[in-house]
């Protein structure tokens, strides 16, 4: 029976002929290393290398199989992905990754106006920050990610190789502790030269590349300090009601504490950040759920 390492046993050899070299690449020692490509040139029935030179040269049925070789081991890369496609062909769980701030707020909401227009099966939800979420779609174990998105900080799923759709729009709105007299405690006045407490997003957090794509350049030049990092929006938020600083925190979350006066805003319009929320997916099919919800999601329905 084929040892599939047989296979990459071989293209080492077959790179450069020399065996004490292939076998350091291929973390052994020569001698079990000359073992497995005998054994693969028994399995076949044939030699797969002229040891009479050196360094070894590729027999003429060597020669054939660094192309057989080649093909297999991209086939068989192939397998998962393809076995997961078959997979997820009947499945009815959605699968989607979503960044904290939006599980909290949006999402919910937006799963309720979309059932009021057709069935959705169950949900399975991974809520993260951004990279994380981006980082399970490239590896193909959510099928949807939702996150905040800007134009001015793309990020991975905004290449080519990704869908998405607009399904909503937000916005980042600097706020603070109002003082006694409703005024922002924490004010980003460029003009008054007082050093302003920030509690920021650290670079990993998708609100946080916005904020520094969209407004960092003009933060710079201000007085400043950052007076706490967090991942979560919703512990800014509430490190802002306690009065450390002022933050950059989504509408979708705060905008009850601005009606009834918990938070203001800490700085004019201009500071403002526009966000949209953006749905993403493979551009490869997938299953009739997944797609149904898509279909839904994107107004196509």
């Amino acid at each position: 029976m084929l040892n599939f390492l047989w296979l990459d046993d071989f293209r080492a050899l077959a790179a450069t002929g020399n065996f004490s070299r292939a076998a350091e690449e291929r973390h052994m020692t020569q001698p079990a290393f000359s073992r497995r490509i005998r054994a693969l040139e028994e399995w076949l029935g044939a030699d797969l290398f002229d040891r009479s030179t050196q360094p070894a040269k590729l027999t003429e049925v060597g020669e054939w199989f660094r192309g057989v070789a080649d093909e297999l081991i991209v086939r068989v890369a192939r397998v998962p992905g393809e076995a997961r496609v078959v997979a997820e062909a009947n499945a009815v769980t959605l699968r989607i990754a979503a960044t904290h701030a939006l599980s909290f707020t949006f999402l919910p909401r937006w799963l309720r106006s979309l059932e009021s227009r057709t069935t959705i099966g169950p949900v399975q939800l991974v809520s993260d920050v951004l990279q994380r979420c981006e980082a399970l779609m490239l590896q193909s174990k959510v099928q949807f990610v939702l996150s905040h998105a800007h134009v001015q900080a793309r990020g991975v799923l905004d290449a080519d190789t990704y869908l998405s759709v607009q399904i909503g729009n937000d916005q980042l709105i600097p706020v603070s502790l109002p003082d006694e007299q409703g005024k922002p405690l924490h004010h980003l006045a460029p003009q008054s030269g007082a050093v302003v407490s920030v509690l920021q997003y650290p670079d990993e957090s998708g609100l946080g590349r916005i904020v520094r794509a969209v407004v960092g350049q003009r933060l710079d030049l201000l007085p400043v300090r950052v007076a706490f990092t967090a991942h979560l929006a919703s512990v800014l938020r509430t490190m802002a009601l306690d009065g450390r600083g002022m933050a950059w925190l989504p509408e979708t979350l705060v905008e009850d504490d601005i009606t009834a006066g918990r938070l203001v805003a800490a700085a004019g319009s201009d500071w403002h950040i526009p966000l949209e929320i953006r749905l993403y997916r493979d551009r490869s099919p997938g299953g009739r759920a997944a797609e149904a919800f898509w279909s839904t999601a994107a107004g196509r329905t």
